[in-house]
């Protein structure tokens, strides 16, 4: 687990090494344990070390195959590398370390870059051919480790995060507006650029080769998700009994380290299962929890404090516990430090997840946890019953649509933006991407509620999921951890998807006969029928408490609702409104103060809204204003 960047001169100047050195140095605190550079002509490659397999300078980087051809920096960890290096090895490849970035470089040798396809784990790649002067880049599956690249007069530049690239000379900041619309409409990004124009994302399970005749930048996408051929002949039995199976080889291929490992626990059941599974392996496991100060949380939040949950399972899997409580004041104390982590803004409140992979990596380096189940299992039912009513693909859009755009409506952009930057918006645009993510799979049909709930599966796994696990390499390599996600296993996931829709919503067909117009059937709906992750839950069954596995299902989010009504209101309309703000360059601040008024009188909760515009003001003062703060 590491930082990687690069810079390749298209136009065959030379690299300054001094400027690769200072692109390293901005992934400092994702590599503490050593760094390393690859310098020749117009390619220079850069390493930041976080040691955790083979921890010997034999597996440092960049590093070099054996017939001397190829050149590779890697970010991540291969959990299958030992049973692909028995292979090489059975066919004549040598190895000096018990690295798995070796495993990489010449399974690359041998086979050439299709080899990654191969890979079980999480990784991003810079791979050098020095006959052919091309340079590949590439992801994992799932999109686990990031990958940045810029093209800058000629230039590539690549990096593990953004912050490595404006360390380069002339590297301009400017905000890509497209992407802010885009963002104020979901608190995400579902096309691959950033709020940094001219910067982008590799998109996951991608492939990017880059030569001086190269006329474009296309990634080659190699692997996608389908649930849309679910094996209607597989039993419940043997759906419950394989998924056990799988999830417990998964936690345990992915113990694999030469460090300590810990996990995170929550009250819940996928943060539960993987806890209990892995300490079965490590006895008195480090297990980590996040709670909240509570004094005059109310509603709905008022059940947000998970600790009392957390330390009851820690208690049954005998773990090392440690907890982390979070107050108000947590919020205003942290936010610049974790928007210079974050760089490019995703999904919901976060300051949390800082919290956590600090308390975390004081213990260990790395540590397992339960993202991923959800999404595989049908975690959310709340937002699938939306779409049963649906009867063609226009019609699932347009609901799906509806309910996607979590903070400003396109019909509101107006309000939202500053004229002359709404002038530059496509107010089109978002609903395009969304559904671009649709059509992107040619599989997909609409002809029933299953067909509906797969199509449902398919976008959150490749738009929510990834935006989980952005903020989550951000902010846990920021204090020099690495996470692992067992649920999302190569084995796992394929099978996950060959589950039938009826074994992971019991209710389905409850749900179907409902008509949500008759008087109180949403209500039910949203109350009755959350279960969800049915298989999953039986598959668990005798493995972790009954009362882990019938709790409902809740986020990990601290009670803003609340705080940005109290404790941070004045928090609030100070960094939102007053006389430091930057955003007002873009954002009207009489939307926002109409926003603020609603929320703090209890008309309408905007937290979501409210953190993304604090999230983008800090953002602006942070990258466009290089405003600095105390460390």
């Amino acid at each position: 687990m590491c930082g990687i960047a690069g810079i390749f001169n298209l136009k065959g100047g030379l690299v300054v090494n001094e400027n690769l050195q200072s692109m390293a140095q901005a992934l400092q605190h994702r590599g503490p344990d050593g760094q390393g550079f690859y310098c020749h002509e117009n390619i220079g490659l850069a390493h930041r070390r976080l040691a955790i397999i083979d921890t010997s300078e034999l597996a440092a980087q960049p590093m070099h195959s054996k017939d001397d051809n190829w050149v590779i920096v890697f970010n991540g960890c291969i959990y299958n590398y030992k049973s692909l290096k028995k292979t090489l090895q059975d066919r004549g490849s040598i190895f000096i370390s018990n690295s798995d970035t070796e495993v990489i470089i010449e399974g690359i040798a041998a086979e050439g870059l299709s080899f990654i396809e191969k890979l079980d784990g999480m990784f991003a790649i810079a791979v050098w051919d020095k006959k052919s002067k091309e340079c590949w880049l590439g992801r994992d599956r799932y999109g686990i480790k990031p990958l940045y690249y810029s093209m800058q007069n000629g230039v590539l530049l690549f990096a593990s995060e953004i912050k490595a690239m404006l360390r380069y000379p002339g590297f301009k900041v400017e905000l890509n507006v497209a992407a802010a619309n885009e963002y104020f409409s979901f608190q995400n990004l579902f096309s691959f650029h950033t709020l940094f124009k001219g910067v982008n994302l590799l998109p996951p399970a991608s492939l990017m080769k880059v030569s001086a005749a190269s006329n474009s930048l296309v990634p080659q996408i190699w692997w996608d998700y389908d649930f849309t051929h679910p094996d209607q002949q597989l039993s419940w039995e043997d759906a419950v009994s394989e998924t056990r199976r799988l999830l417990e080889a998964g936690v345990n291929k992915q113990l694999i380290a030469d460090v300590p490992v810990g996990t995170y626990l929550s009250g819940g059941m996928d943060s539960g299962s993987v806890t209990t599974l892995a300490s079965r392996k490590i006895k008195n496991i480090h297990s980590f929890t996040a709670g909240f100060e509570m004094d005059g949380i109310s509603g709905t939040e008022a059940g947000y404090d998970e600790r009392m949950e957390a330390a009851a399972m820690a208690t049954y899997n005998q773990t090392n516990h440690h907890e982390a409580i979070i107050g108000a004041g947590h919020l205003s104390k942290i936010f610049p430090q974790l928007i210079w982590q974050l760089e490019d803004l995703k999904v919901g409140m976060s300051y949390p997840n800082y919290y956590i992979s600090q308390l975390a990596s004081k213990y260990v380096k790395v540590c397992l946890q339960g993202t991923g189940g959800d999404e595989l299992y049908g975690g959310y039912p709340w937002r699938y019953y939306r779409i049963f009513k649906s009867l063609d693909s226009h019609s699932f859009y347009d609901q799906y649509y509806a309910f996607w755009q979590r903070l400003v409506a396109d019909e509101d952009k107006v309000q939202l933006f500053q004229p002359n930057v709404f002038s530059q918006v496509d107010i089109q645009q978002p609903r395009k991407v969304f559904e671009k993510v649709f059509s992107f799979n040619n599989k997909l049909q609409y002809d029933t509620p299953e067909q509906h709930i797969q199509n449902s599966l398919y976008f959150e796994i490749k738009t929510f999921l990834p935006g989980l696990f952005l903020v989550g390499d951000k902010l846990s390599m920021g204090h020099g951890l690495e996470e692992r996600f067992p649920f999302m296993d190569n084995e796992l996931v394929d099978f996950a998807q060959r589950i039938p829709v009826k074994y992971k919503l019991a209710n389905l067909e409850l749900m179907k006969r409902l008509d949500e117009n008759e008087a109180g059937n949403k209500i039910k709906m949203y109350q009755s029928y959350a279960d969800g992750k049915n298989v999953l839950r039986q598959a668990m069954k005798n493995i972790i408490p009954e009362e882990v596995l019938n709790r409902k299902k809740q986020g990990f989010s601290a009670p803003d609702e609340n705080w940005y009504r109290g404790a941070n209101a004045a928090y609030v309309k100070e960094l939102l409104l007053g006389k430091k703000m930057v955003s007002a360059e873009f954002i009207q601040p009489a939307f926002v103060e109409k926003i603020i008024d609603e929320h703090i009188n209890q008309r309408i909760n905007h937290r979501l809204l409210l953190w993304s515009l604090m999230c983008f003001e800090w953002w602006c003062r942070i990258f466009l204003n290089n405003e600095k703060w105390p460390e």
